[in-house]
């Protein structure tokens, strides 16, 4: 049986770096690039033409603006869409996730980065670069005992299923206290469970603990620029 690549369309406005992302998705095993797109009636032809399974777009500029973003999900629910801009206010980034972005990642990110961030989207997963948590984290969106520039490495992590409950009511704030009312354990079990969980993560305070939860789908990084 013939392997079925995943369809990519890039959109942004700029003809250089349209044409980087085009090449860098063409090399990666797996994907196919349908095709690109310079403006946002343009993108609304090859939508219809190519029906990519995800489209790698600049928001950011006047020909495509976040009405590109509510028109995809509007008409091609099951398109996933992956952001690459430059850094935007952290209002901007918020309009951007509520009209659909499942990933984003910033122009100055790395290769692997971005090749991480398109692997997990064609699979409904959403991925944030650790420097867009970063911003978020130190621009008081959270508070600011959690503020931190460390970055928080997602790979080759042996984190059990209890331990990511607790992760999750960790980076949503709660007590150690009220961690273990929740699930029914004592106190010293839940701090030994927390003082585990950071080494695993390599991580000394709970903003790393924050910046996981946030890249492995735990919490919504909504709930830090509406807070």
């Amino acid at each position: 049986m013939a392997k079925i690549n995943h369809k990519v369309l890039v959109a942004d406005s700029n003809y250089l770096t349209c044409k980087g992302l085009g090449t860098l998705v063409s090399e990666m095993d797996g994907f196919d690039l349908v095709s690109e797109s310079f403006d946002y009636n343009e993108l609304r032809e090859k939508l219809l033409l190519y029906s990519p399974d995800v489209v790698i777009i600049d928001f950011s500029t006047e020909t495509f603006t976040i009405d590109a973003l509510l028109y995809i999900k509007k008409n091609y629910p099951q398109v996933q869409i992956m952001a690459v801009t430059p850094q935007m206010p952290p209002g901007i980034m918020a309009k951007a996730l509520n009209s659909g972005v499942i990933s984003y990642i910033l122009k100055d990110c790395g290769k692997e980065e971005m090749i991480e961030a398109l692997t997990k989207t064609v699979k409904g997963e959403r991925f944030l670069c650790g420097k867009i948590v970063d911003y978020l984290i130190n621009k008081n969106l959270v508070s600011n005992h959690a503020k931190t520039t460390s970055s928080v490495a997602c790979e080759g992590l042996n984190i059990t299923g209890r331990e990511m409950e607790i992760i999750k009511y960790i980076a949503e704030g709660y007590s150690n206290k009220e961690i273990a009312n929740k699930l029914c354990l004592s106190t010293h079990t839940v701090t030994t469970h927390r003082k585990n969980i950071m080494s695993k993560l390599e991580v000394n305070n709970t903003a790393g603990v924050v910046m996981f939860a946030v890249r492995e789908n735990l919490l919504s990084p909504n709930k830090f620029l509406f807070s």
